[in-house]
């Protein structure tokens, strides 16, 4: 078991989930509050992805990064930033024409991936480890071996922690050999994705497996979709990880009640707590993953 737990929270994501609850941040500035809320309630990392104001699509333009960095700054807020480098994988295919891109595919090299990383040196970018059928229809999620590794090394320049967002046990294999190829430096961060439509299923079983395969000395998490949310957090606590929430994964308290990211922070602060162990803070959380600290 975990006896001292860093929480993150997923703000937003980039799915289709802004006309399901009026609690999803779209427009930076609502982004911005609602990691200063996340953290307010004891989040010690905020990931962030960002969104067209406009139309509340998942976005890539590294001008909404950089507002949203700079507003949650402006406030003092001590936390943890983490932001995603996974826009840009997205390919949809014509089933019948499996050549023809349909609308919604947005794919780049790993590299063209990274601008606002680049540009804004967060402390922590993620980096999604490998290709998936993503979803139901013909949704791809594009990674392959030579983006990982051009995207690797771009963000081990930057000096960015990478953390390793793992979608089943081939992509595990493979963020070991990014590690045994001299592309990550110690301490490896991996965030272990259940549930997610076609990759590793959301059981106790499959978990404990991923874990198992783990390098020494690595900081992991790992988060389930909808209901699964909270149950996930404790199952992650007991077997010795760290927990994300956030209305990226869940849109719920509980059945029928729409949920904010700072009550799904409140709520894995509650399940951390009965368990035993303590909440980890920002300063403990930069200290475990190996990032520098505050400025």
């Amino acid at each position: 078991m975990n006896d001292s737990v860093i929480i993150t929270c997923a703000l937003t994501g980039a799915g289709d989930t802004v006309g399901r609850s009026p609690h999803v941040p779209v427009t930076p500035e609502q982004i911005a509050r609602s990691a200063v809320e996340a953290a307010e309630a004891g989040a010690a990392v905020v990931h962030i992805h960002v969104r067209d104001p406009e139309t509340g699509a998942g976005a890539r333009d590294p001008r909404l990064y950089r507002e949203v960095v700079e507003r949650i700054k402006e406030t003092g807020t001590d936390v943890v930033i983490n932001l995603t480098a996974g826009m840009g994988g997205d390919l949809v295919i014509d089933p019948e024409n499996p050549l023809t891109h349909l609308p919604g595919t947005d794919l780049v090299s790993g590299v063209e991936r990274l601008p606002h990383v680049e540009d804004l040196l967060p402390d922590i970018c993620t980096l999604d480890c490998g290709s998936l059928n993503f979803g139901e229809g013909s949704n791809l999620y594009v990674s392959t071996p030579d983006m990982l590794r051009a995207g690797a090394k771009r963000i081990q320049e930057l000096g960015v922690r990478p953390e390793l967002e793992i979608f089943d046990t081939g992509q595990l294999w493979f963020a070991k050999q990014l590690l045994a190829e001299g592309l990550l430096d110690d301490p490896t961060v991996f965030q272990l994705c259940m549930g997610i439509p076609w990759g590793a299923p959301a059981e106790p079983g499959v978990l404990k497996s991923m874990v198992d395969m783990l390098p020494e000395g690595a900081q992991w998490a790992s988060f389930a979709l909808g209901r699964m949310q909270m149950p996930w957090a404790a199952q992650s606590i007991l077997f010795g990880g760290n927990v994300r929430v956030g209305l990226e994964d869940n849109l719920y308290l509980s059945r029928g009640v729409k949920a904010t990211n700072g009550q799904l922070v409140e709520r894995a602060v509650q399940i951390t707590e009965l368990l035993g162990a303590q909440v980890a803070t920002p300063d403990q959380a930069r200290e475990r993953l190996g990032l520098k600290p505050r400025a």
